[in-house]
């Protein structure tokens, strides 16, 4: 495992309940993050602004699309967001009939600019939860039933492979992927998180392949071999609950994480003064492009 010290910075003292979503919109050279509690985020490293957009809705994910506007993932469907004028255009609801008490939780697109976003309970009731995606014409298919907490999804470089994550399963499932079809199949558990180090929330992929893994409960990022399952490298955060990780900057070499202020244990409030907030390292590493949505 690599061992070497990284230095760990704010980012930007926003708090956000529950910090989510990061990813890098590299044409504009922006941090799209929410807050699940109804805000959608601008970060812009260059003057260090973050923006905040209030949505009266719980948030499950944001996804880049244009200069003007982006994709969210809400309570109640999948809409298109002004950056502009902050209105809301609905594009569907993949969830049909939609299950009582559920909400939208982690997305990302693949290189065919379809979105892979699935749902959950709101009170984490196990298996009410699904995974969908949705293309430019918001048309959508099912591609998953029973989830308990969908989250963390980025698909290997060669595309063959679509890496997921059902939270309280602490695994790490590998989807054989075909690209043209916007399909999965043949799923395999290929990394397992040792005990005690949390339940596996947001990933991203590096330009060597490998996966990064926000721990949710346990304080750090952690960097896999996904055709070994070996775990290379982990850096500590300075919070409990870590929710998602996106390599971002010019050149693609800062990791971002987010972090969550709520559902820590009280004894943790002291020890992390700062959870909640944006964080960004350089670990050593770049990662690749993030894909866009597209109609």
């Amino acid at each position: 495992m690599n061992k070497g010290p990284v230095e760990v910075k704010i980012a930007c003292d926003t708090i956000a309940g529950v910090g989510e979503g990061a990813i890098w919109d590299y044409k504009y050279n922006r941090l799209l993050w929410i807050d699940t509690q109804g805000s959608v985020f601008i970060f812009t490293p260059s003057d260090g602004k973050n923006r905040e957009i209030k949505l009266d809705k719980l948030v499950g994910t944001v996804v880049p699309y244009q200069q003007n506007s982006v994709i969210v993932a809400l309570v109640d469907g999948i809409y298109e967001l002004d950056l502009e004028t902050e209105k809301l255009t609905f594009i569907c609801q993949p969830e049909k009939p939609f299950i009582e008490g559920n909400k939208y939780n982690d997305g990302k697109c693949d290189s065919k600019g379809r979105l892979w976003v699935g749902t959950m309970d709101i009170n984490v009731e196990q298996g009410k939860g699904g995974f969908y995606s949705v293309n430019g014409n918001g048309e959508y298919q099912k591609l998953l039933r029973n989830v308990s907490v969908s989250n963390g999804v980025c698909w290997s470089l060669d595309e063959k492979k679509m890496y997921y994550q059902d939270s309280p399963l602490r695994t790490v499932s590998a989807f054989d992927f075909d690209i043209e079809q916007g399909i999965i199949s043949e799923r395999e558990e290929i990394i397992k998180l040792p005990k005690g180090t949390g339940d596996p929330d947001g990933n991203t992929l590096d330009a060597t392949g490998m996966i990064w893994i926000a721990h949710w409960g346990g304080a750090c990022v952690s960097k896999w071999n996904a055709h070994t399952g070996q775990m290379l490298q982990k850096i500590d955060i300075p919070a409990c609950n870590v929710t998602s990780v996106a390599f971002g900057g010019e050149n693609l070499q800062d990791l971002y994480i987010t972090t969550a202020s709520l559902y820590a244990p009280e004894e943790m409030k002291d020890q992390y003064p700062d959870q909640g907030k944006l964080f960004v390292c350089q670990p050593g590493v770049k990662g690749i492009k993030a894909n866009y949505f597209s109609k």
